[in-house]
């Protein structure tokens, strides 16, 4: 799919300001488009990631130090550096990852860039509770201190805006970082360590790669890491849980979804199409917020599946000009095979309707065609767990109440939407969504000035805004009692 020449990748990690070639098992990295083999990157051996925390530990006691206008110009620092190098990084992107070379460039690294200079200026404008005498003769201030070493673990359907996500807040909060990229797609942030040298001490932040069982489970049962971040499945979440309780570290958790989209009958029909086509099947559907889970009010319901399925069969993939490409291939042949199975699975309900898409298409790479099943029941599997691929189920409503229920009648709570021109309504069922965000006549648009996670299984903790900034610190009380002057 990609017509850009391969460029040669960076495949050593970051320790202690060093870049260095990982000691353990060299894990093949793929192009999902072609589903060849593009670079081969060694897992970091324990005793690295040993050296990597203690690299962070050290660094730490000077980092926690610096003033938030220090902190500050570095964040700006990087994000001019990745604005330099948007290009070259987009292209690594698109190759690791099998995206649209467009969306890499437009939507992931511009999004990394802002992401960083929100966190530079964020702290520098952190606010808290008022400095007074609330016991006579004492004062008492409040102070937001950095929690230590933090260990960040990523996942590969957004490499670069991910590490943007989880490395700026740690960063501004004064913490410095054990980062781990997916073991899949570490390439791009492997290039942006090439290039940090001079900008942050040594072992400010170290980059380690590896899988979950190895580098993961390290990262998360280490007394030396005070909190774990992590983006995941469920599963996943659960196991970095077990491994962070001995030490009683902290646990910052985003954890999947399966996205609820009420479309009632008065909804603006264009306005549904037009955002489910977009933002159901974007990234291949690969996202924890994707609109993948609709339901259609009776009165609009067969007008929707009809112009919905016409506009999804028009998804354009593996096309040789890759501007002409509206999604990408998923990311391995095991994810490709695992949505092919929910959808082969769903089809052999009665009741489920192929409107279009359902099959992998010929060709190389791992490529599954955009998908819309009608007729789907709430109990249907397809409809209960997360695919996370191109596809998308419309169940049909009758009372608001209805789809109210079945939306929350999930495990998942990360994100929802609403589509309704009367704003009554939309109101009505935001307010009892149970859901981190609910968009009304929208879906999927994120401002790095608000905070985004999840309820339920979907995890805790947030995602961008100044919220993160306080997940990633730490409130002490300090009080001082005044002198006597009589």
């Amino acid at each position: 799919m990609n017509s850009v020449p391969c460029p040669s990748f960076t495949t050593k990690l970051l320790i202690d300001g060093c870049l260095v070639e990982g000691e353990g098992r060299a894990e093949s990295i793929h192009d999902p488009s072609s589903g060849k083999v593009i670079a081969q990157v060694r897992e970091a051996s324990m005793e690295q990631i040993e050296q990597a925390i203690a690299a962070a530990g050290r660094a730490q006691a000077t980092w926690s130090r610096t003033t938030p206008q220090q902190r500050s110009t570095v964040l700006l620092d990087i994000a001019s550096l990745i604005q330099e190098r948007a290009s070259s990084l987009a292209r690594i992107e698109s190759l690791n990852c099998g995206k649209p070379l467009h969306q890499a460039l437009n939507d992931d690294l511009n999004a990394a860039i802002d992401v960083f200079r929100f966190f530079a200026g964020a702290v520098r404008c952190q606010y808290g509770q008022l400095s007074a005498e609330y016991v006579p003769g004492y004062t008492s201030m409040v102070q937001r201190a950095p929690l230590g070493v933090v260990a960040s673990i990523a996942p590969w359907n957004y490499p670069l805006m991910m590490a943007a996500w989880k490395i700026a807040p740690a960063l501004a909060a004064g913490n410095t970082l054990v980062f781990k990229p997916s073991e899949h797609t570490p390439l791009s942030v492997l290039e942006l360590a090439t290039h940090l040298e001079g900008m942050l001490p040594a072992g400010c932040l170290n980059i380690v790669c590896g899988g979950g069982e190895n580098v993961g489970s390290l990262l998360a049962r280490h007394p030396d890491i005070r909190m774990i971040s992590l983006t995941g499945d469920i599963v996943t979440g659960q196991k970095v849980l077990k491994e962070a309780i001995n030490s009683l570290k902290r646990t910052h958790l985003e954890l999947g979804g399966k996205a609820p989209v009420i479309v009632c009958d008065d909804a603006d029909l264009e306005l549904v199409v037009e955002g489910i086509t977009r933002h159901g099947y974007y990234n291949a559907g690969q996202d924890c917020t994707a609109a993948c889970r609709i339901y259609a009010q009776s009165g609009i319901h067969d007008r929707l599946v009809r112009r919905l399925g016409d506009a999804v069969s028009r998804l354009r993939f593996a096309q040789r000009n890759d501007r002409d490409n509206d999604i990408g291939p998923l990311i391995s042949l095991r994810q490709r095979d695992r949505v092919a199975s929910f959808v082969e699975r769903a089809l052999t309900e009665p009741h489920v309707e192929r409107i279009t898409g359902a099959a992998i298409p010929s060709g190389s790479g791992f490529f599954y065609q955009p998908t819309l099943l009608a007729g789907c029941l709430q109990s249907d599997e397809i409809v209960q767990r997360e695919v996370f691929g191109p596809v998308v189920t419309v169940t049909r409503f009758d009372e608001i109440s209805q789809a109210l229920d079945w939306s929350n009648d999930t495990e998942y709570g990360l994100a929802s939407s609403v589509w309704t021109t009367n704003m009554d309504k939309a109101m009505h069922l935001a307010s009892r969504l149970e859901y981190g965000c609910t968009w009304i006549n929208s879906h999927f648009m994120l401002a790095t000035e608000m905070p985004h996670g999840g309820l339920k299984r979907s995890g805790y903790g947030k995602e961008l805004s100044s919220d993160s900034l306080q997940d990633y610190s730490v409130v002490r009380h300090i009080m001082a009692r005044h002198a006597r002057l009589d």
